[in-house]
Order: structure tokens, then sequence, then C-alpha cells
């Protein structure tokens, strides 16, 4: 998707890094229509930028919310306003492709999600909105390739895990500068905890949000960091959430602690931060909650490059067990059974060179034990050791498979096995488990690497772990992904220098990942 819109690409890497400050500084657009003028809203309408998603040959959805008082409910009247959209060709919209009007209504939280049809394959346009005498933001997005296409490339960013409390966002900045053609969210895009005294930043509020007020006000305050902003509305993002934008290490529709949160309490909390998602997530009608439920599992195709499927291992998983026999019993799901035959069909009958699983928690074993034993990891696919092997079986016949994850919060690249019992088992794909944004915060790196390292004989299909803040950055071509783990020198501070941590190569037709 890289290609020859690099005089576009530098106007708007230097415009978009102020994308904020241009809401507040925008003149009211004046198009040549004639329709009737809404009523004047406030100034900041547009306080939580703009962004886009979900990008098909010919569409992506645009998104914005209306919100002038952001972390006190929005602010807007009990009403619902008429949004004028518009997509262009260049930057200065002199030649517009498609706009139109959307309906911004109190209940969706005055959110905006158009799902603009009958654009270009492989094309690179902007967007904007007006309302009410204001003009957002510019945003910069992406359409995929044509759906024949076999060559081009694709330059895909891999994030999780931005705890406000932890730290800065900072690795968006580099981010940003690499110039992604589509992000990919693996989950926990907020942090449902308290806030705390002696955090970097403290969350808004005086506790864990339960309600869907709560909830959107803490969607406001992570979407006011600059940074991350400035990145969704420069690039396409597809997103899926993990534990965190509901309860910590939650599961269907048991909560972390049952003990005190009654099943019909948790249900209302499920409904409540599912439509807070919706509401702040650039996705289409089709993720609509109904009430505790809502539907994230998704296909995109780029081209016959690379097929993205979009896992949710929270919404229909059984509850984690505890222990080692537990962890073996076949009647556990992560997927439950409609999306784990929903992605098998797309594995098994996928056109592209390429198929990548988005999966919220880490695929690849990890033996906690050192020596002697196991000890593992039950909230992952470790505690759902059966439909696991089942699906690294079924991976020995599909074309090119990579997983990529969040939730650990440590960089960690791995060899998927068919067998992990099985030291000797074959290699069936390569799983990369991105490192937070934020979460954890600067970690002492000798410290985790005397805990850690001790691990690696145990793990024998470990190939990379560390434990500094940032994000991974693919380049997938026909003949290969080259890899990279790009890391932030601090997330303490609002800007930092960032850097290439280390380099890997997945080689087509040739199972695992290798470092380069």
């Amino acid at each position: 998707m890289s290609g020859a819109v690099s005089r576009d690409r530098r106007h708007f890497l230097t415009a978009s890094a102020a994308v904020l400050g241009a809401a507040a500084s925008a003149q009211l657009w004046v198009p040549g229509t004639a329709r009737a003028a809404e009523p004047p809203l406030p100034e900041g309408v547009f306080s939580l930028g703009v962004a886009s998603g979900d990008p098909l040959p010919d569409g992506v959805v645009l998104w914005t919310r209306l919100a002038p008082d952001p972390l006190n409910g929005g602010g807007m009247p009990d009403r619902a306003v008429t949004v004028a959209w518009e997509i262009a060709e260049d930057a200065r919209f002199r030649k517009q492709v498609r706009r139109g009007l959307a309906q911004a209504r109190p209940e969706y939280g005055h959110s905006v999600h158009v799902d603009v049809r009958g654009l270009r394959p492989g094309r690179v346009y902007w967007y904007r909105f007006r309302a009410g005498g204001r003009l957002s933001p510019t945003g910069r997005t992406r359409t995929a390739p044509r759906p024949t296409g076999t060559g081009g490339s694709l330059r895909l960013a891999l994030a999780s895990c931005q705890n406000w409390q932890h730290g800065y966002f900072t690795p968006y900045a580099d981010m940003l500068r690499q110039d992604p053609d589509v992000v990919l969210f693996v989950g926990d895009y907020i942090y449902e905890s308290a806030p705390s005294a002696t955090a970097v930043r403290r969350h808004e509020g005086t506790g864990e949000p339960y309600t869907l007020v709560q909830y959107r006000n803490r969607y406001a305050q992570y979407r006011s960091d600059p940074h991350l902003a400035a990145m969704h509305a420069h690039a396409p993002w597809v997103v899926t959430f993990d534990d965190h934008e509901v309860d910590n290490d939650f599961a269907g529709e048991v909560p972390q602690d049952p003990d005190k949160q009654a099943h019909g309490a948790f249900v209302t909390r499920l409904a409540a931060a599912y439509q807070a998602y919706y509401e702040h997530m650039p996705v289409r009608a089709t993720a609509i909650p109904d009430g505790p439920h809502i539907r994230m599992y998704r296909r995109l195709d780029f081209g016959r490059l690379a097929r993205l499927n979009v896992l949710d291992t929270r919404q229909f998983r059984s509850d984690q067990v505890t222990g080692q026999a537990a962890a073996e019993d076949p009647s556990l799901t992560m997927l439950g059974a409609a999306q784990r035959d929903w992605l098998l069909r797309g594995l098994h009958h996928s056109p592209a060179r390429w198929n990548i699983v988005a999966s919220q928690i880490m695929m690849a074993e990890t033996d906690l034990q050192v020596g002697k034993g196991k000890l593992w990891y039950y909230d992952a696919w470790d505690g759902y050791q059966a439909e696991r092997n089942a699906l690294m079986r079924e991976f020995t016949t599909v074309s090119n498979p990579v997983v990529l994850s969040g939730d650990r919060h440590y960089t960690m690249v791995s060899d998927l096995k068919k067998d992990f019992a099985d030291p000797h088992s074959d290699v069936v794909g390569a799983e990369f488990v991105g490192t937070s944004i934020s979460t954890g915060g600067d970690q002492d790196q000798a410290a985790f690497h005397k805990d850690w390292d001790a691990r690696m004989p145990d793990n024998p299909h470990w190939k990379l772990i560390d434990a500094h803040r940032g994000y991974h950055l693919f380049d997938i071509r026909r003949d290969g992904i080259d890899a990279q783990v790009r890391v932030a020198s601090t997330v303490l501070k609002p800007d930092a220098a960032s850097s290439r941590l280390a380099r890997l190569r997945v080689e087509a037709g040739e199972p695992g990942v290798r470092l380069v």
C-alpha cells in the first residue's frame, strides 16, 4: 500500500502533529449550499479529534464525537445534531469525492460513524466534519488495495495496552513518523482502574467506571492525549478490545471478582462498557451493541497479500481455570464454537499470501516454572490448551499464518509449535506479542532480564523477550515480513526519542521467525 503520494504524506506528517490545536484554530468552512443553518455549538465541540478505520477497497469508516465538555458527559444538548462530512483526494479539499450528512444522536453520545463507499482502492484520502458552525481537524486515511491485487506491500503497526496513569502515549509520535498504512490495536485502549494519587497522570473520576457516562468520560480522557489523537488522524485503525475496556480478567459474563459484582450488575456494566467502546471507535454499524453483547470479530483483506482475522477472546470464553489439569480440559473454549468455525473457514479458504490472526492475548506457551514442571499463564491461550492445540494443527494447512497479540506488556516473539509439549514438534507459524504503549511505565530492564532470561531454556520457542514500552512495525511483502520492535526511551515524559530495538524476519513458506 505504500505508494506515490510522498509529497502529500510529508505535508500531513507535519500538519497532523498538531491535530488537537487545529480544532481550536480552524475557521468556519461555509460550502456553497442552501441547507438551513444548524444552531451554533460551543467551541471545542471536536475536542476528541477524528479517526478512521476498517478500510475496504472501496470504503472506510470515518469517526468523530461531538463533546465540548468531554470529561463531564460530553456537554452536548439532548437532541440530534446534523454533522456534515466530506472526503477528498487532497489535503486542501479541492478534489472532493464524497460528501454527506450524518446525525450525531444523544443516545450514542453524539458520536458519528460514517461508512463511506464508492472510493478507489489503495488510495490516500483526507476528510473532515462540520457541525453547528464548527470545523473539525482534518484526518487522513487510506483504502485497502483492490481485491485481486497480488503485489505491493503493507506497512502495519501493532499496538496495545495504553494505561493513562502509567505514562504518556509517547510511542505514537514515533509511529506517526514511520507512517504505517494501518494501525492494528489489540486491546486495553483504556484502563478501568480508579485514580491514583501517585500516578504519572491521574485518571478522571473518583473510582472505576460502571455507568455509561463514567465510561464515556474515561474514553474522553484517553482521547485527549495529543500523540494518540494525531495517530488516529493519520491512518486507519483496526481495533478490538481485551479486558480493561470493561473489567480486569473478565470472561464472558463473569467478572474478575464475582463475590463483589453480582451477575445482573455486571451485565449492566458490560452493556455500558460496550456501548462506550462503540461510541469511541471507528467501526461499522455491525458493532452496535445489543445490550451486553457486541460483534467485534471480523475479517479484512488487503488484496491477495494479507488477510487479517480480528478475534474476540473475551466475550465467548470459558471462565479462567487455575490449575494444569483444568487447563487441558477439552470442553474449555477461548473463541466459542461460532467464532472458531468462522476463523477456520476464513483461514482455509483464504486467497491471501499471509494469513494474520489478531489475538488479544498470547497464543504461544508461557512456562513460568524454571526447570522441571510447568506453570502456565492461565488467562492466555495456555489456559485453553485443547482449543489452542487444535488450532495449531489447523495451521499446518494454512498459508503463512502469523499471530499478532498484546496483553503481556512485554515484547515476546515466538515460533508457534504444533505441540508445545514436544520440543521437537514442527513449527507451524510465528507470533509477535507487542509490548505496551505505556502500561508498566519505564521498567528496570536489568531486573526484567534477571527474572525472565532464566525461563528461556524452558521456552525454546521464544526468540526475543524485552520490557521496553513501544510497538511493533511490520513491512509485509509477498516474499516475507520484515518486523521492527520500536521502543521509547521513556514514557514518563510527553516527548522522548524512540529507536529500533530489534529486527526480525518471517520468510514466506518457512514457518517461524528469526532475528536479523
